[in-house]
């Protein structure tokens, strides 16, 4: 099985350097193009993908549909709310350099990469919690997180990835796609090659750029590629 990651392209909260999270916002105008470019990449490299799996935040969706665009023929696309980006509960929407002044750059650091500590949480009552917005109406209240740490990510898209892709065997001899977020990713890279939780902290996921896993019969790595 060859695994094809995409992070989405720049959103507009990239370029204004705020936390994102759940927050749906969409691709800048560089994201879209990031998103094209992506698409062409895989296009040109021969990948025939026989499903695609992305968030429900429109810019992996957005992306998956630029990508798309270059592939000529229908794919089945399933959208998981499990592959969104890590919760950053209070910080989202608050810009990283203000954060810093604030907080230090250390503390900040803290929030962005490390494994098991969370960010401030949010109240329930608060717009920014997920059980306020119709999107997540059935999902279990009990799985809509107010704030996540990495690990709090890492449990949900494992389970995504166990549920969907590990042990199908309709799809080990197949491309397949995930677009997803820089964190949903970087919790997926951590299993795939059994990064340390310390190590993780150093993990940068690039926006737009393929990264390709051949993986074998017992979902193993064999090889990986950044297109």
């Amino acid at each position: 099985m060859r695994l094809v990651l995409v992070r989405h392209g720049e959103s507009v909260w990239n370029k204004e350097n705020k936390f994102t999270g759940w927050t749906d916002v969409e691709l800048s105008e560089k994201g879209i193009e990031e998103a094209k470019k992506a698409g062409l990449v895989l296009k040109e490299k021969g990948y025939h993908f026989v499903i695609a799996f992305t968030s429900v935040l429109k810019r992996a969706e957005d992306t998956l549909k630029y990508i798309m665009e270059s592939i000529p023929y229908d794919l089945k696309v399933v959208k998981d709310y499990r592959l969104n980006e890590r919760h950053y509960g209070a910080l989202q929407g608050l810009n990283k350099d203000e954060m810093k002044k604030k907080y230090g750059e250390e503390q900040v650091k803290i929030w962005r990469r490390s494994f098991d500590v969370r960010p401030p949480a949010l109240s329930t009552d608060d717009e920014r919690y997920p059980g306020n917005d119709e999107k997540y109406a059935n999902i279990p209240k009990e799985k809509l997180p107010t704030g996540e740490s990495l690990k709090d990510t890492l449990f949900r898209v494992r389970e995504f990835y166990d549920e969907n892709i590990k042990g199908k065997k309709e799809y080990l001899n197949e491309d397949i796609l995930i677009v997803a977020h820089g964190n949903s990713l970087r919790a997926l890279i951590k299993d795939l090659e059994n990064i340390s939780d310390e190590d993780i902290v150093n993990l940068e996921i690039p926006t737009g750029k393929p990264i390709v896993y051949e993986i074998d019969e017992m979902y193993n790595v064999i090889s990986k590629e950044v297109l």
